[in-house]
């Protein structure tokens, strides 16, 4: 019999990645997804369309605490990955109450539906917590490991900090196999625009192709260990697959500014990012997170966890993608304009 997982948050970048690591390890595999006037499925649309689709969406939200415990009853998964959140941090300043209903309660009501299933079936199953390399915040030791105290700088921040002890309370409290995984910052060309990285990568692309003048960002000082998506939900899995549940920082021990991508990604275009980046005042946030660097031997030496992919084919990945799609929306915009000339002659 095939495992069955349940995931939240599926249709973000890291949700697409482990579905199709999942499936490819013959999972039976469900995805939690919010209610909305838009799809917003593109980036699993290959796993849930065709014909013989193999991922199962749900509609849920971590808001309703009675919605989760009949989901998981239906599905009786034997492992539930949570990725859902309001994950910008950014905006956590503008939306504070809302980050932390989802990111931090929104844990608590997952967690208890857990439980209630658990203690009705007898049946374990096993959950994973998205954690985040944003709890240290204003960092108190550096490398950042298992062990450093969190000192949040965001209402996200904060958020996660609940979310991460919470897991481990109920893991102490009531013998679940709950694992915390501390990821600190991974891209991939599926990462959401608004998010540095993607900001960059996408702004460089319609730069290079005419369709964009200007790149407008905040801190280019800011110092972040970068690593691959697909490989940090490797991470994921590994973890529940111990005999014993634990808490693991997932991270590349290497330090790389804003700056530096920055300089990667026109630099890859043949471009200089100097001429076309400026500092918009408004992307600063309240509190500044400065440097972020994370120590992942225990997940190196006790999950076997090995990432494949670099910086440097990071940041060329997800330009060499975004490359693509700017030619996309050129062509695009070439075909737009050239319809009502068309037109115009035929009459």
């Amino acid at each position: 019999m095939s495992k069955r997982a349940l995931i939240t948050g599926v249709t973000g970048q890291d949700g697409s990645y482990l579905a199709e690591l999942l499936l490819a390890k013959g999972y039976e595999v469900h995805g939690l997804r919010r209610r909305s006037s838009t799809f917003g499925t593109e980036r699993v649309e290959h796993l849930i369309f065709g014909d013989s689709p193999s991922l199962q969406l749900h509609y849920g939200d971590l808001s309703d605490g009675n919605g989760l415990v009949r989901l998981i009853r239906e599905i009786r998964p034997h492992e539930v990955y949570n990725l859902a959140a309001q994950s910008h941090v950014r905006v956590s300043f503008d939306q504070p109450a809302y980050t932390a209903d989802t990111t931090a309660v929104g844990v608590l009501r997952l967690l208890e539906a857990i439980r209630d299933v658990q203690d009705d079936t007898g049946e374990q199953i096993r959950f994973y917590q998205a954690s985040s390399s944003e709890m240290f915040g204003k960092v108190v030791e550096t490398p950042q490991r298992e062990t450093t105290p969190f000192y949040p700088r965001s209402p996200y921040g904060v958020a996660k900090v609940y979310a991460h002890w919470i897991t481990v309370n109920y893991r102490e409290s009531y013998d679940l196999h709950a694992s915390c995984g501390i990821l600190f910052n991974h891209e991939s060309p599926r990462r959401g625009e608004t998010f540095v990285t993607r900001k960059i990568t996408r702004a460089a692309t319609r730069i290079k192709l005419g369709l964009q003048e200007k790149l407008y960002l905040g801190n280019l000082d800011a110092k972040r260990d970068w690593g691959f998506a697909g490989d940090y939900v490797e991470a994921m899995w590994l973890m529940l697959q111990q005999d014993r549940a634990d808490d693991y920082v997932v991270a590349m021990n290497e330090l790389h500014t804003v700056r530096e991508f920055c300089e990667l990604s026109f630099g890859r275009l043949g471009l200089d990012y100097q001429d076309f980046v400026e500092i918009d005042p408004r992307y600063f946030r309240p509190a500044e997170v400065d440097l972020l660097l994370g120590d992942a031997a225990k997940a190196r030496d006790g999950l076997g966890w090995r990432p494949r992919v670099g910086f440097q084919e990071l940041v060329a990945m997800m330009v060499d993608e975004d490359l693509e799609s700017a030619r996309r929306e050129q062509a695009l915009g070439a075909a737009t304009v050239a319809l009502p000339a068309q037109r115009r002659m035929a009459a």
